[in-house]
């Protein structure tokens, strides 16, 4: 049976006394000592995991000053602190044993934004989207990108000093720094600019520790100036860390030292605010995107393309355009990436131009007529090009290619393509031979990898595929790591052309030599004399002794190996999240995740639930317990579970903590489709529920939502009493304070079987429509109900019906058969499997027919083709129930088109479930519409906050009404001024109606009136 958890490791006490005497100071911020939350901030985005002592969210940079000035007392000289923003690192960059800093929470505002002189002033722990969201209006932009851009925030890219796409034109973060303030280990405040040589002499003899940094740090870089410009190739991507060159400007005689600070991963002090140049919008952007018959032929026609003046040439390879092509994603660019008839793309570049409408007409025009000769001649490996204009579809594009980075996580197999050796960087002449020998260098050991990239500036992400669970492959990465640092040297690059340093500092020496090495430990022993801050990256102060990480620091895969084979085959959702964390999307309106989205805490996103995960499995492991067999098992009987729920606080179990991740969850399944690695949450929710309530009691509700869909039928012989009976304010009241729920809704009056007395549709039974002659059948559609439509909302499966009939088409209502969704979402897994199975069996029957069968709710018919595929496998059979909009664009094709039949506008709010499994849903409806002479718009704003039965719970009631006046609430206000709103989803529709008093309609209803 599920034992106590509770060998969590613990705090060490210098590091507990210095959080008590932090808590009792007069910090703002929050302190997170929660094991979960540490195990979140564990990994990133990287193959490594270190867990940290704590997490510490400052509120203010007052805050940092603080904390920082407390750790100066001698008592606490060994507590160590490491920055982190969006934690998308791929190198191990934020991750420590000590103190995590984290700056999202809080510090990530605007603070400023000068368009006249061009320039905007922003906290640290602002996302890098967000910040050009707020410059947008005023008609510039944040110019360097990188495909973690909607999580990533600026003080990370500071810290990495990061670029992407169009850094050949627009540079790294470093040349957009116009000043840092920073908080030092002493906690004073560091204010770094340019400054002329002039100001040296106003630095002697200061005591502040800021003045004694810049003076000696200035002096020194002008000292080793001639061995510095020396020893660096000229590169796009030049030094990221501690960046010697460009500290002095020799043109103007100044010199800054926010250049040291721009790329030294939190190791030399906390970067609270930056002020920052910024860009002009482009007033004309225009892609080519060419493809070629091989990935070779991709790069080395690049150099041509980037003498066309191109502002971007970005490259991606067979591997990652064929998991884009199983991605939600593709559907957005399909149109733009169109196959080529009797070719196979083998490599893509997409070529962009941007700047002045005239200027970049002309690039286009000359690029074209290059690329028409090209591929008439049969030249460099072509096979076709496309030029799109649009800048909405250009935009989506990107996103296919910024998500590279996770689908490769994707891949089939135990071996994942990981990054360890991703962001070399050599010149850009030399790429297509650097490729090369490096693709031969994979091949030698027998691995396949995806290839994506800037291939502009030199630089290409190579992720070979690798298994950590595997000691074998853990030790080939060394290998590997070791030959690809011995390649970029001999190509004249680097090993870290874009995503930093982190645990690979080791390779250090080899690219500074010895003596501007030497000056690297003077500059980390000048800031960090004790090496607290982020300690052992990129470089140790002179006399501390050995750094402390490198390639081979301990590896997430060193704990996942710990869990047996069969239960990571049992749990792929866990296992295989990567740490992308491209749940982190900071935008309101995504649709991924909005747990986490409305609390601001990483343990409530894919990622931290994934991580929690598996860890308890881990655990449980290493108690001995088989959790397979856990899963199979029966509970314990009651007064066992009754005992241990009393006990829940005086017990530490790290299940809990677990459970209270696994319990925000709305069940939305965002996750399922937009994660690149399609991590399910609801699905190991669901399992993770089963065996947590094996030793604990469950709450009532949980039985009252398992149980709702069995008993509706009979609360719907008598509808009106049950509504008096739910609905007075004494009921009310208990089910508010013995259940917990907000409110029960209504059942429908008068119910559908009294809305359908007589009518044709029910007239039918599984002989009766056996017995119909075969010609016939497609004049037949069989309506599925569910429980919440048929009996909550019986006036939309009437509606329906009339819509059928209306079409030309015969209804038949099928007998209500429990669907099971409410079961699976609160773990009642046995339960479920059953109703699934008896439901799955009449509905094979029923296909048989031949006829097409039609679901309302999106939720709940999609349950069919993906929780019941989980739970059932082959003996789900093989019937398909379509959703109403599938079965109508298949309709609307055999009838004479119907224009100018309407003036109203329509505007269709997407369900989260419905757009993101099935993303051409929009469309479907738009054409629907425009089919009958109506136009409809559509918005899609991420959840709601009903999901299902989250919303009506009590103690969710609070996020439910935030996560609706983040996403929905302004959106509604403003369309329903203009437009008529259309909500397909039943909780949706519940969701709107509560905060806005008007039930929207659903399509169906508007398509019915438009006939009418």
């Amino acid at each position: 049976m599920l034992p106590l958890l509770s060998h969590q490791q613990t705090l060490e006490p210098i590091y507990l006394s210095f959080l008590d005497a932090l808590e009792n100071s007069a910090f703002e911020g929050d302190i997170d000592k929660r094991y979960s939350a540490r195990m979140v901030q564990a990994t990133d985005n990287s193959v490594y995991q270190f867990l940290p002592q704590a997490v510490v969210y400052p509120a203010h940079q007052a805050d940092v000053e603080l904390m920082l000035s407390l750790a100066n007392d001698v008592q606490y000289k060994q507590v160590t602190f490491s920055g982190r923003g969006g934690g998308t690192g791929t190198n191990g960059q934020s991750l420590t044993h000590g103190l995590i800093v984290d700056v999202s929470r809080y510090m990530n505002k605007v603070l400023e934004v000068n368009a006249e002189q061009g320039w905007v002033r922003v906290q640290a722990g602002a996302v890098k989207d967000a910040l050009n969201d707020a410059l947008r209006p005023h008609g510039y932009f944040f110019s360097p990108d990188l495909s973690t851009s909607n999580r990533a925030t600026i003080g990370g890219m500071i810290n990495t000093d990061a670029s992407g796409a169009g850094s050949l034109v627009y540079g790294k973060t470093s040349d957009h720094v116009l000043g840092l303030t920073s908080v030092l280990i002493d906690g004073s405040v560091m204010q770094s600019s340019p400054q002329p040589l002039s100001v040296l002499d106003q630095l002697n003899d200061s005591d502040i520790l800021a003045n004694k940094i810049s003076k000696s740090i200035a002096n020194i870089c002008l000292e080793k100036r001639q061995q510095v410009l020396e020893r660096f190739p000229e590169l796009n991507r030049f030094l990221t860390g501690y960046d010697l060159k460009h500290v002095w400007n020799d043109a103007v005689d100044q010199f800054d030292i926010s250049r040291i600070l721009a790329g030294s991963e939190g190791t030399l002090a906390l970067i609270t605010e930056a002020k920052l140049n910024i860009t002009p919008l482009p007033k004309a952007r225009v892609m080519v995107n060419i493809k070629y018959d091989s990935f070779e032929s991709a790069l080395r026609h690049a150099p041509s393309l980037v003498s066309a003046n191109a502002t971007v040439v970005e490259t991606i390879d067979s591997k990652v355009l064929n998991l884009a092509r199983e991605d939600i994603i593709w559907h957005s660019v399909s149109d733009l990436i169109q196959a080529v008839p009797n070719k196979t793309i083998e490599g893509l570049n997409m070529v962009e131009f941007a700047g002045e409408p005239d200027d970049v007409e002309t690039k286009v025009t000359s690029l074209e007529t290059m690329l028409t000769a090209q591929l008439t001649q049969q030249q460099a490996g072509l096979v076709g090009f496309q030029i799109t204009h649009d800048v909405a579809s250009i935009n989506q594009i990107y996103a296919m290619r910024k998500k590279a980075v996770g689908l490769l996580g994707a891949a089939k197999g135990k071996r994942k393509p990981l990054a360890f050796a991703e962001d070399t960087a050599v010149p850009p002449e030399n790429l297509a031979d650097f490729i090369m020998e490096f693709r031969a260098l994979l091949d030698s050991h027998n691995l396949q990898y995806g290839m994506f990239g800037h291939v502009d500036a030199g630089v290409l992400h190579v992720r070979p595929s690798l298994d950590m669970c595997s000691a074998e492959d853990e030790k080939l990465l060394r290998v590997i790591s070791d030959q690809v640092a011995d390649l970029t040297l001999k190509y004249g690059g680097l090993m870290w052309g874009e995503h930093g340093k982190g645990v690979r500092g080791e390779y250090g020496p080899a690219v500074f030599g010895d003596e501007l090495y030497a000056v690297l430990e003077q500059v980390k022993g000048l800031f960090d004399p004790e090496n607290r801050l982020n300690p052992g990256k990129l470089v140790a102060p002179p006399n501390s002794g050995p750094m402390l990480f490198n390639v081979d620091s301990t590896k997430r895969g060193t704990f996942d190996r710990q869990i047996p084979v069969n239960v990571r085959q049992a749990f792929p959702d866990v296992m295989d999240c990567n740490g992308n964390g491209l749940c982190f999307n900071y935008s309101r309106f995504s649709p991924m995740c909005p747990s986490f989205k409305v609390t601001g805490d990483r343990i409530h996103s894919p990622k931290g639930r994934a991580g929690l995960m598996r860890e308890w499995l881990r655990l449980l492991e290493s108690e001995g317990v088989d959790v397979l067999a856990l899963a199979q098992s029966k509970s314990m009987n009651l007064l066992q579970r009754a005992q241990n729920t009393l006990n829940k606080n005086k017990e530490y179990d790290y299940s809990h903590e677990v459970m209270a991740s696994l319990q925000g969850c709305l069940a939305c399944k965002a996750c399922s489709a937009q994660c690149p690695v399609k991590v399910d949450v609801p699905k190991f929710r669901a399992e993770f529920f089963n065996i947590y309530y094996k030793r604990y009691l469950r709450p009532a509700k949980d039985y009252l939502v398992a149980g709702i869909e069995d008993t509706l039928p009979l609360m719907a012989t008598m509808p009106k009493v049950t509504n008096l009976v739910s609905q007075n304010p004494l009921s009310k009241w208990v089910i508010k304070k013995s259940i917990g729920y907000v409110d029960a809704p209504m059942l429908s009056v008068p119910t559908l079987k009294q809305r359908l007395d007589g009518h044709p549709s029910r007239g039918y039974d599984l002989e009766t429509l056996q017995a119909i002659d075969e010609s016939d059948k497609q004049q037949y559609v069989l309506v599925v109900q569910d429980p919440f439509n048929s009996f909550y909302d019986a006036d939309l499966v009437f509606r329906f019906i009339q819509l059928v009939e209306k079409l030309g088409y015969k209804p038949v209502l099928l007998p209500y058969k429990p669907n099971g969704k409410p079961a699976h979402i609160k773990g009642f897994l046995d339960k479920f499997a059953k109703m699934a199975q008896n439901s799955a069996d009449f509905l094979n029957q029923v296909a048989q027919l031949g006829m097409p069968m039609v679901g309302l709710d999106p939720a709940l018919t999609l349950c069919y083709r993906d929780e019941y595929q989980q739970v059932l496998g082959d003996n789900r059979g093989d019937f398909e129930v379509l959703l109403s909009n599938e079965w109508l664009a298949t309709v609307i094709v055999k009838r004479e088109l119907v224009t100018n039949r309407s003036e109203q506008h329509y505007t269709w709010f997407s369900h989260c479930t419905e757009s993101t499994a099935k993303p051409n849903t929009a469309k479907e409806w738009q054409a629907i519409f425009a089919h009958f002479g109506a136009q409809l718009s559509s918005v899609n704003l991420g959840c709601c906050g009903m999901a299902g039965t989250y919303g009506h719970e009590l103690h969710n009631l609070e996020r439910s009404k935030a996560l609706y006046d983040m996403s929905w609430k302004d959106k509604m206000a403003e369309i329903r001024k203009t437009s008529k709103v259309l909500v397909s989803g039943y909780s949706c529709r519940s969701q709107v109606k509560r905060f806005e008093g008007f039930k929207p309609q659903h399509p169906i209803e508007a398509l019915l009136e438009l006939i009418d």
